[in-house]
């Protein structure tokens, strides 16, 4: 009698664990939203990408969200768009870009990276309007500590205003404001709450 029960307890310890580990597993599977603000500044970078017929743009940003805090900082290259620019960026006081390359590191508070390619994106400047437009589509690539195993899609979009031209009264430098939105999976999330308290 005792060796039954005695196996049966083995059997029930045994099914719990596997419940246990299937539910972990279940929740690292699981793909969350994200949304994230930020700001910070963004202009051209001294790093040099050398794609023909482009410039190297750097961003720096610090935000808040989902994940919990972090700081953006993004390398990326940018050439004026052969394409016909949409009806939004068009007129003669518009510039429009193509954005060609790039990648992004997410830095968070605990120290955990999150890593991010560059899959498309645009930006149109409003001389007129002395205003910017920013849309950018990022691959998660992993990263470290939370992020090791982490995939997904993240979408950028951002406001920029002059603060520097060259000599030219072209602008060179902004402030920048936008968030980041999106779905990240292969994270457990660790920053829960953290939106709710923004």
């Amino acid at each position: 009698m005792r060796t039954q029960k005695a196996q049966m307890k083995y059997i029930y310890i045994a099914a719990m664990a596997l419940m246990l580990n299937l539910g972990v597993a279940t929740v690292f599977a699981q793909r969350y939203p994200v949304k994230m603000a930020y700001s910070g500044t963004s202009g051209p970078s001294a790093v040099n990408l050398q794609q023909p017929g482009t410039q190297t743009v750097e961003e720096n940003f610090a935000g808040n969200g989902a994940l919990g805090p972090f700081t953006f900082r993004l390398i990326s290259a940018e050439t004026t768009s052969p394409e016909q620019p949409p009806s939004t960026c068009s007129g003669p006081a518009n510039i429009y870009f193509s954005r060609v390359a790039g990648a992004g590191v997410l830095r968070f508070q605990d120290g955990s990276l999150l890593k991010v390619n560059l899959t498309q994106g645009a930006d149109c400047i409003d001389l007129a309007a002395q205003q910017g437009h920013c849309t950018l589509t990022f691959q998660i690539t992993g990263g470290t500590g939370r992020f090791k195993d982490a995939s997904g899609t993240l979408t950028l979009t951002e406001t920029n205003v002059p603060v520097l031209t060259d000599a030219l009264n072209n602008p060179v430098f902004f402030a920048s404001t936008g968030e980041f939105t999106g779905t990240v999976s292969g994270v457990a999330r660790e920053a829960d709450g953290q939106e709710e308290r923004q």
